[in-house]
């Protein structure tokens, strides 16, 4: 095996969605910390914690509480992800053909492919919105239009351009975002900053459930930048430099949207109050949200690869967000509700598989072949698994879209998500584990055979 060394590679992304062989392998584990840290110190997660006190009521107190008890265990789960990047080399969802099978993964695929436009949607809206508050001149569609173009940009370029503006922007935007809360904090004039809402165990769930799922929605692509370090770099390494980058950037950013709004008025728009709430200092943290979204938006766009599809991509994100942005808060709340229902029983199997069942060591060639090699087109125990995870769920959903018959005893409160992770995991491993060692004699060339090239 090739000795893992910095090389001068092209700045323009050249592996795309294959097997990153050891002599491109570069970096430290340290940039995984600046990549999520100044990832999440955007718009977006401040517009999702805003939730905690405009839709669910919650006072200042167990909103943050609400939000640091959903980054601490929803990130547990994202940094897991994360950590199997080394170890193979490979893009996440490429990755879950060894689960799901070469055909079977295209389901899964397709619902993460529905995530990055949803993602991508809500953060142009914002950046459209921040744009607009910068220059009223410039009206929201043209600039959601300009947010799209510059995040498709640098997500063509790829991976090292990111790693490089988000190391910039942890600098920036932390030092940014602290500055913005001793300002808030220094000036507040209402006088129910502290008081003003309360608590109620529905709202404090939903709150901790949205909190978790910023983290979980990043599961289906965060090792695809983790897998261009060295193969030997330890897995708590990984784990832990993810977690804490992207655990403390979004609480702040959750927490700081909180405060902004509890500063100005409770029906305040996010970015206004943040605006208002920072008096001088407004049109400044605007700009650098707006070059923040921007920035971030790319990690959504990075996994598209292709540029023809990146464009297809950036139209149809601009068309939906346009039609988005007129009730933006409730098309998001949508978004995230579904999204735990389809993301939580992947994630749980993924993970069981990875870290129980095969315990890192998979056959790469397998997964890059057409019919999946040894595993197969479909795997039916992971197709079960997952459509059962989903199944499991509706009784106990709470949303906007659908409410099934348990919440009503439950205070209301949505648990679906819980639900289904606690049942998938399980259940995979018990369908999965009589298939293992039948699997792993099959393998040719023995267990955990890597690519060398």
């Amino acid at each position: 095996m090739d000795t893992p060394q910095r090389n001068a590679s092209p700045l323009i992304e050249k592996h795309t969605i294959g097997y990153v062989p050891p002599k491109d392998r570069h970096g430290k584990v340290r940039d995984l910390f600046t990549l999520w840290f100044g990832g999440n110190i955007v718009p977006l997660p401040i517009v999702t914690g805003t939730l905690s006190v405009q839709i669910f009521h919650l006072n200042l107190l167990w909103g943050i509480v609400a939000i640091i008890v959903g980054q601490a265990v929803g990130g547990v789960l994202m940094a897991l992800h994360s950590a199997q990047g080394p170890q193979m080399g490979i893009p996440q969802m490429i990755q879950s053909r060894a689960q799901f099978g070469s055909w079977g993964v295209l389901l899964v695929t397709i619902i993460a492919g529905v995530m990055y436009v949803g993602f991508f949607a809500s953060n142009i809206v914002l950046a459209g919105k921040s744009l607009h508050g910068i220059e009223s001149s410039v009206s929201v569609p043209v600039g959601i239009v300009i947010g799209a173009l510059g995040s498709g940009l640098i997500g063509i370029i790829g991976y090292r351009f990111i790693y490089i503006l988000n190391r910039i922007g942890t600098w920036v935007l932390g030092i940014g975002i602290v500055v913005g809360f001793a300002y808030i904090l220094t000036h507040v004039s209402t006088d129910d900053f502290f008081t003003r809402g309360g608590f109620n165990f529905a709202g404090w769930l939903a709150t901790v459930s949205l909190s978790a799922l910023w983290q979980i929605a990043f599961a289906p692509y965060v090792s695809d930048y983790s897998r261009y370090l060295p193969a030997n770099v330890r897995v708590s390494s990984t784990f832990w430099a993810t977690y804490f980058g992207c655990t403390i950037g979004s609480t702040l950013a959750f927490v700081f949207g909180v405060v902004a709004v509890l500063a100005v008025a409770p029906g305040a728009n996010a970015m206004d109050a943040v605006k208002l709430a920072t008096g001088p200092l407004g049109l400044p943290m605007l700009v650098l949200f707006l070059l923040s979204v921007i920035s971030h938006n790319a990690l959504n766009l990075y996994g598209a690869v292709l540029a023809v599809l990146s464009v297809v991509i950036l139209v149809a994100c601009c068309y939906g967000a346009i039609g988005a942005s007129t009730n933006f808060v409730l098309n998001l709340v949508d978004l995230v509700l579904a999204l735990l229902v389809v993301l939580v029983p992947w994630t749980a199997i993924n993970l069981i598989d990875f870290y129980v069942i095969h315990k890192g060591k998979y056959d790469i060639q397998s997964v890059f072949q057409v019919d999946g090699g040894i595993y197969g087109r479909f795997n039916p125990q992971a197709l079960i698994a997952y459509a059962i995870g989903i199944v499991v769920q509706i009784p106990f959903m709470n949303t906007p879209m659908y409410a099934g018959p348990v919440p009503k005893y439950l205070d209301g409160t949505d648990r679906s998500w819980v639900i289904g992770l606690v049942l998938t995991s399980p259940l995979y491993y018990w369908l999965a584990s009589r298939e293992t060692v039948y699997r792993r004699r099959q393998a040719p060339g023995g267990v955990g055979r890597r690519m060398t090239e």
